[in-house]
């Protein structure tokens, strides 16, 4: 099923203006450190492509919670800032974009979207390993445990409707659904994608959070209201992965989220 747009001409919509007093692309938010002190057995592998090692550009490895509640980083392509932190211990780990094709012709920015894991809960998960993990492993285990995590997205195309939105979610989670959990979950995907209704509207900047709490709740907010959760395993995997599982939205913005949970265990 594919995710349409209700317009009338084929125009890429105007990009929304980049927020005064932000650093832009690379941006490493620091400030002063809360002295964590704690140390890591795990660590991840570094790639083995060839080139210069590539750097994260969302870690901050010293940055003070009071201060950070503030601080915001800046997805390059849109414009749009994120906080980076959430709920005081949500680390912004990765930012990117979600495009989808119009009549084949060309990809316009739907919304950017950003990646958020608790610190503590990463931390907490790492003292089970004694060596050293490949990415993907480390990765399967984030999404597979009990971690919390927030995967925020702000709208950047206009004309977005929350009809769109619900069914690009059937399509997208339910290939996940189907792939995690067999084809036995059709309510569970009409539960979860009920949640966007359409007396929602979704102009540009709108914001819809999509939150892994703990014992597997989903919990859905549009523009900061909780529209509703849902306690399943299944389906916090099938949300995720979209983001930074195998098949991503966006490849580098999953490789920064490898490389801001490197950091994140590091610090």
């Amino acid at each position: 099923m594919a995710l349409r747009f209700p317009f009338s001409s084929h125009q890429p919509p105007n990009q929304p203006n980049k927020p005064s007093g932000h650093r832009h692309f690379p941006l490493v938010a620091a400030a002063a450190s809360i002295g964590l002190g704690v140390g890591l057995s795990l660590y991840l592998q570094s790639s083995n492509q060839p080139g210069p090692v590539r750097q994260n550009p969302w870690a901050f490895a010293s940055l003070s919670f009071a201060d950070g509640a503030s601080a915001t980083s800046v997805e390059p392509k849109t414009g749009v800032s994120f906080p980076s932190v959430l709920d005081g211990t949500r680390r912004l780990l990765a930012a990117g974009v979600r495009k989808k094709s119009v009549f084949g012709l060309k990809n316009i920015d739907v919304y950017a979207f950003g990646v958020y894991a608790d610190d503590n809960d990463v931390k907490e998960l790492s003292k089970k390993y004694s060596e050293r993990k490949e990415n993907k492993e480390v990765i399967s285990d984030v999404l597979d445990q009990d971690v919390r995590m927030t995967v925020r997205l702000q709208i950047v195309y206009g004309r977005l409707s929350i009809r769109s939105v619900r069914s690009a979610f059937e399509e997208s989670v339910g290939s996940r659904l189907l792939k995690f959990g067999g084809p036995d979950n059709k309510e569970l995907l009409q539960r979860f994608t009920s949640y966007f209704k359409d007396e929602y509207p979704l102009p540009r900047g709108s914001i819809i959070d999509l939150a892994k709490e703990k014992d597997f709740i989903l919990q859905v907010k549009i523009d900061g209201k909780e529209v509703g959760s849902i306690q399943s395993k299944l389906l916090c995997k099938s949300v995720l992965d979209l983001y930074v599982g195998d098949d991503p939205f966006d490849k580098r913005a999953k490789e920064d989220f490898e490389l801001g949970l490197e950091s994140l265990l590091k610090t």
